[in-house]
């Protein structure tokens, strides 16, 4: 896919999700590559990577994370996330100031892929584990792949409310999900994490102020509610230990191993493209000798928020998906948006 078409798409993306800035700046990046501007140098090499190398966000977040750092005053201005206010026209001239001025450093931090660890995906993960305790009323050891800073590895400490007036979670947490979903109701089961530990191959510490800078970069700057989210997992992750080791997803599951008494859950949200069809083929056949060892006592399962077919011959679509064992049985259990928004669970 030509990088134009990257960028036309990305804008798609970032307007139905609820970024107008982002779209808008992908489109004026577009205009000014048509035409041999500035952006044709920052993204000489990435004319042909495919979508889900997300260029489009790596080029966004990267300009991103200099204003974080009180580096460009003139674009901060500009970037609702450090107090600024959008305008298409002043905005994109500071924009391509940064490019022509910048380019040789964001050419270099071009190379790194997006560290998100979206916030608003706990949700997915906090309701199927509810779901799955309530057949397996067991303590949990919590695995991620793809963990990056491992925020997601707290999501029992996050607060979701419903619009019935219910909750789940801590009342005095920090990172607070509003109409967190909605379909089934769940119920308030007890869920106790006996272990947290993740694997990413270029995690990032949210203790230090560079980890932490990094993680909001990749957050669109007028997505207020996203912000505050990762802001309040931050400072639940100060207090919350979790394990995130520097190692790829193929190796990291063929080191898991089962434990008696507690129920083995492998969870991973919108990590899966970048992964090869090999590695992909790897972790599946991992999670299917594990289950073939699982029993009642030490059962496994599989947690998922992918682009995923509800049939075999079916669409494509953001799915909440677990698999558990013994059994290997494999279920839906709703839908969600990329970012986590908009879940919607099935009834059973």
């Amino acid at each position: 896919m030509h990088v134009v078409e990257t960028l036309q798409r990305q804008a798609v993306a970032c307007e139905e999700l609820g970024s107008p800035m982002y779209a808008e700046l992908c489109r004026l990046i577009v205009d000014d590559y048509e035409v041999g501007g500035v952006s044709t140098g920052v993204l000489a090499g990435y004319e042909d990577r495919p979508f889900g190398d997300a260029i489009a966000l790596r080029l966004l977040g990267s300009v991103h994370r200099l204003v974080l750092a009180g580096e460009l005053p003139e674009l901060a201005a500009f970037y609702p996330s450090v107090g600024g206010t959008w305008d298409p026209v002043l905005g994109w001239e500071a924009f391509e100031q940064v490019l022509q001025s910048r380019s040789a450093e964001l050419r270099s931090l071009l190379t790194q892929p997006p560290q998100t660890n979206e916030v608003g995906r706990a949700a997915a993960l906090y309701g199927g584990l509810l779901q799955l305790v309530e057949d397996v009323p067991l303590p949990v050891r919590l695995f991620e792949i793809g963990a990056s800073g491992g925020l997601n590895l707290r999501a029992d400490q996050f607060r979701y409310n419903l619009a019935d007036g219910t909750g789940f979670g801590p009342a005095e947490s920090p990172v607070v999900f509003d109409e967190a979903w909605s379909g089934r109701a769940l119920k308030p089961m007890p869920l106790r994490i006996a272990e947290r530990v993740g694997s990413d191959i270029a995690p990032v510490n949210p203790l230090t102020e560079e980890g932490a800078r990094t993680l909001t970069s990749y957050v669109w700057p007028d997505m207020p509610v996203r912000l505050g989210r990762l802001r309040g997992a931050l400072a639940i992750a100060r207090q919350v230990p979790a394990d995130v080791h520097r190692e790829d997803a193929v190796s990291f599951v063929h080191g898991l191993e089962l434990s008696r008494g507690h129920v083995t859950v492998l969870w991973h949200s919108i990590m899966w493209q970048y992964l090869t069809r090999d590695d992909r083929a790897a972790v599946d056949d991992r999670l299917a000798e594990l289950g073939a060892q699982a029993d009642e006592h030490s059962p496994l399962a599989r947690l998922r928020l992918e682009p995923l077919r509800r049939t075999p011959d079916g669409p494509f679509d953001f799915l909440v998906a677990l698999e558990r064992w013994p059994g290997g049985r494999r279920q839906i259990l709703g839908r969600a948006e990329p970012h986590g928004q908009g879940l919607v669970w099935n009834n059973r």
